[in-house]
């Protein structure tokens, strides 16, 4: 596709300086021009210190001109913005004859213009950072290669983890923020699907923290997994429309889920109305609000009553120490019992400076070749270096920084759009991500 290429990336967020580091070298060399774009300049600007051939600019996705006017001036387009906003951006760029690279989800509305997309001769890839994204990329090797043998898969259990490193793990709750707090304190809700052994079954939110599976693995321990919303789409998208047991998974350090369980029964996790008098509230009156009413009984004696919990238990003194029975004033003027939630554990779920988190995954398969029962697993653990440059971080950017380089050099043929489960897009994928210490064991 030759050189001197423009590239446009708009949301300059957590996720963006991997992608710009991987992309870098790759740039200076080909003459390819690099524009960020983000709601803050000093942001955007703070993302390409050091970096030639790129400029900064403020963006507003609802700015229509602007809009028009710099993605038209592109050759490529990568969209890092709240997921809500990629449809206007996809939209342009479908308008305009501009491919468009995201590590998010793929909309029902986004899906709908893949035909126009082929007509313009334009690539939409999407899911291509972490989960969605390696999870594909490294699902799909695998099951590929156990059809190419002739194994039937009969199982296939997918588990991702942004987790803390335990080198950097000091709080009783074994877990810090590495990713949009929040989407931690909105997870799993709605319904789970998934089949198991030909059964369909569901989950719905007030038990998806009870139902766990213990996931172990080699030199990290055993964490705990619960359930994906929506494992049934996999079968049809890694061709598995048949397999009598699929299900996908979020982990967790031991403990955590039990903990967490309190806020989901308590509902506090609610998102979709506002608590009066949260100016003049307390942390301990937020908790109290959710509890029976008694003249007599503390909000520690009510939460023991209620969970039927031992006055030791752990789930007590990880309460206690998050400071959600702390008589410290909320300090919002409105508030939805998510946000109140959110707002504390922004304050004690931070990483510091020097703190790494890790990012751990695991696929386990069951295959019939043979007439035997086979079974693998693979896994992988990738740590960042500190809350700047986080194992996350790097693992959302670098697959879809591999995928634009591979595009612009020509090698992706691809249109329409697409999630990278098809071979022309994992295997170099993959391959690449290997070289960076991104690989399975």
């Amino acid at each position: 596709m030759g050189s001197k290429k423009n590239i446009l990336l708009l949301g300059a967020g957590r996720s963006v300086g991997s992608l710009i580091q991987y992309l870098k070298p790759y740039a200076l060399k080909n003459e390819w021009h690099l524009t960020v774009g983000d709601v803050s300049l000093s942001q955007a600007q703070e993302k390409i210190k050091g970096f030639t051939l790129s400029k900064a600019i403020v963006f507003d996705v609802f700015n229509q001109k602007l809009l028009t006017n710099e993605i038209n001036n592109a050759d490529v387009v990568i969209s890092m913005l709240p997921a809500h906003l990629h449809l206007p951006v996809a939209k342009e760029c479908v308008d305009l004859g501009k491919s468009l690279f995201t590590a998010s989800y793929v909309s029902k509305e986004i899906q709908e213009l893949s035909e126009k997309a082929k007509d313009k001769g334009i690539l939409i890839l999407m899911e291509a950072g972490l989960d969605p994204g390696i999870d594909h990329i490294s699902a799909m090797h695998e099951i590929d290669l156990i059809k190419e043998k002739g194994g039937e898969i009969t199982l296939f259990k997918s588990f991702t983890g942004g987790l803390v490193a335990p080198e950097s793990d000091d709080n009783p709750w074994n877990y810090k923020f590495t990713w949009n707090p929040r989407n931690v304190v909105l997870a799993g809700q709605g319904t789970v699907k998934f089949v198991r052994n030909g059964f369909y079954k569901y989950i719905t939110y007030h038990n998806l923290f009870k139902r766990l599976e213990t996931v172990s693995i080699d030199g990290y321990g055993d964490f705990e997994g619960y359930a994906n919303r929506d494992s049934l789409k996999y079968r049809e998208l890694y061709g598995l429309e048949n397999i009598p047991t699929i299900f996908r998974g979020t982990l967790r350090k031991k403990g955590f889920c039990e903990a967490w369980d309190v806020f989901v029964q308590l509902g506090m996790t609610d998102d979709s109305y506002e608590l009066e008098g949260v100016d003049s509230m307390t942390y301990r009156e937020f908790i109290n609000t959710y509890l029976v009413y008694s003249e007599s009984k503390s909000v520690e004696a009510k939460l023991i009553d209620f969970f039927k919990l031992d006055s030791n238990s752990e789930v007590l003194s990880k309460l206690k120490w998050l400071g959600v029975l702390d008589n410290k004033p909320i300090g919002l003027q409105k508030a939805t019992p998510a946000q109140i939630l959110q707002k504390l554990l922004e304050t004690k779920w931070q990483l510091k400076s020097s703190d790494k988190d890790m990012v751990v995954m695991q696929h386990q398969f069951e295959y019939l070749l043979n007439g035997e029962l086979h079974k693998k697993t693979t896994s992988l653990v990738v740590k960042g270096e500190d809350a700047d440059h986080t194992s996350m971080a790097k693992t959302v950017g670098l697959p879809l920084g591999i995928a634009v380089r591979l595009y612009l050099e020509g090698d992706i043929k691809l249109t329409g759009v697409h999630i990278p489960v098809v071979k022309e897009l994992y295997k170099p994928i993959l391959a690449e991500l290997e070289e960076y210490g991104v690989s399975f064991f």
